[in-house]
């Protein structure tokens, strides 16, 4: 080879060298993003980030949410009296710099959580009435009121809806959006009120000025451990009902019967029959619960009886089901009563509708969910024949409701809800809070990219 070629080489090959170095002198040159490198730059400011840092800031935190948790506990408040819940709520939300409206549905609490950049409205709701049950586990934080309690778990309800409000408004300039939190008073059906807790909540415009697009709710659930959720994509809980049924019959002495109309004779029989509405007269792979649970009558032993009266509830999944077993009773109570020669009156109250979730909705989260707490510890979960009156802000807006699992076989906490002794392993509060945020978070990101 010629020298001369040679010698060009060598420039060409030195003058590559000296690019290469220049190019890798500068910031972001030199060489190509690989995929590792986006990942790594995606997470540094992407969920995966977020999520370590509320993480940190919930365990931070979870002392305070075990101390707000118990002082709710050892102060149940009964349907219509949350007077001091509800003051404690707005104090906490006031101190946040939340916007605070009280005084809704008797002493329901809203607070609004503006965040710093543009977008939708987000709402989570937590109720926060108690039982008329007497306590029996002897904890710390037993209830401090005779004959009331906490045995629902609205107290962790507060609590978590507390703590996501403190996380979020310490990152309140990351909020694409506003996030409205609903502090519902009696849930638990006040008897004395024709209308009450959600559905005068909405009523009252709890879901206006802003409406929200989306609505998330959680409940305890007795039969889930803590730290994992259930969740359902469509039914969650049931239509509650309640009737009364009083049946007259015709006084006589005991001794001779065939002078009078024996009521309790008549109404046990109808008690028998109309256990056959479930087992014989409906679709059975339709989901249906009647139960009577309670029977009174009579005032003494040798008189027959006049009157009694039956008191129950019917569960059910669909208006026309509903509808189908109204008849049904009255049918079978004129029937059973008339071949006693006796009478009927029978007084249904249409409660809570059905709690259905918005399937969208309900994928749209599921992987912020399994995120959070890990695939195996999100579940499927079927659907309840139990109440709830997040029922009616579901039909106003998309809702997703889903099951807080509070339960803990190796501490011996596995009592059911609505028992004297049920309870909760605290370390739910810091799953409650650190997925209830994200949820939030995420729901509003995505909103974000729609427009």
């Amino acid at each position: 080879m010629h020298k001369r070629t040679i010698g060009s080489l060598r420039q060409r090959a030195l003058i590559s060298v000296l690019i290469c170095i220049l190019l890798t002198a500068l910031p972001g040159q030199g060489r190509p993003l690989r995929s590792g490198d986006a990942a790594t730059a995606d997470a540094a400011s992407g969920p995966a980030a977020r999520d370590a840092q509320f993480d940190k800031e919930v365990q931070a935190m979870f002392a305070r949410l075990v101390e707000t948790r118990r002082d709710l506990h050892m102060h149940p408040e009964l349907p219509n009296q949350e007077v001091r819940t509800s003051r404690l709520v707005a104090e906490r939300l006031r101190a946040l710099g939340l916007e605070v409206k009280t005084g809704v549905a008797r002493h329901g609490v809203i607070g609004l959580l503006r965040g710093g950049k543009p977008g939708g409205v987000v709402a989570v709701r937590a109720d926060m009435d108690a039982l008329p049950i007497n306590e029996t586990r002897n904890v710390p934080y037993k209830s401090q009121t005779p004959g009331v309690m906490h045995a629902c778990g609205h107290d962790v309800h507060t609590a978590v809806a507390l703590g996501v409000a403190e996380l979020l408004s310490k990152h309140r300039d990351q909020i694409p959006g506003t996030v409205k939190f609903i502090f519902q008073p009696a849930e638990e059906m006040a008897s004395d009120a024709p209308e009450w807790g959600a559905k005068l909540m909405i009523r009252e415009n709890a879901l206006d000025n802003p409406r929200p697009s989306a609505i998330f709710g959680l409940h305890t659930s007795a039969s889930i451990e803590a730290g994992r959720i259930g969740f359902s994509e469509n039914a969650v809980t049931a239509a509650a009902d309640t009737f009364a049924i009083k049946i007259r019959g015709r006084m006589s002495h005991g001794a001779y019967p065939q002078l009078g109309s024996d009521a309790i004779v008549a109404a046990s029989a109808a008690v028998m029959q109309l256990q056959t509405i479930r087992s014989r007269r409906t679709d059975t792979m339709e989901p249906l619960v009647l139960t009577i649970g309670s029977f009174h009558g009579g005032n003494r032993e040798n008189i027959i009886a006049e009157e009694v009266e039956l008191k129950g509830t019917v569960r059910t999944y669909s208006e026309a089901m509903q509808e189908q077993v109204i008849q049904m009773m009255n049918q079978t109570l004129k029937g059973v009563t008339e071949s006693f020669g006796a009478s009927y009156v029978l007084d249904y109250k249409k409660g809570y509708p059905p709690t259905i979730n918005n399937a969208a909705l309900v994928r749209r989260m599921l992987p912020t969910m399994k995120r959070i707490n890990g695939e195996a510890n999100v579940l499927a979960s079927p659907p309840s024949m139990g109440g709830e009156d997040f029922s009616y802000f579901a039909k106003e807006v998309a809702g997703f409701f889903y099951w807080l699992g509070v339960a803990s076989r190796e501490r011996g906490i596995t009592a059911g809800n609505h028992t004297p002794d049920f309870d909760a392993d605290e370390k739910c509060l810091a799953t409650g809070v650190k997925t209830m945020a994200a949820m939030v978070m995420d729901y509003l990101e995505q909103e974000g990219t729609k427009q």
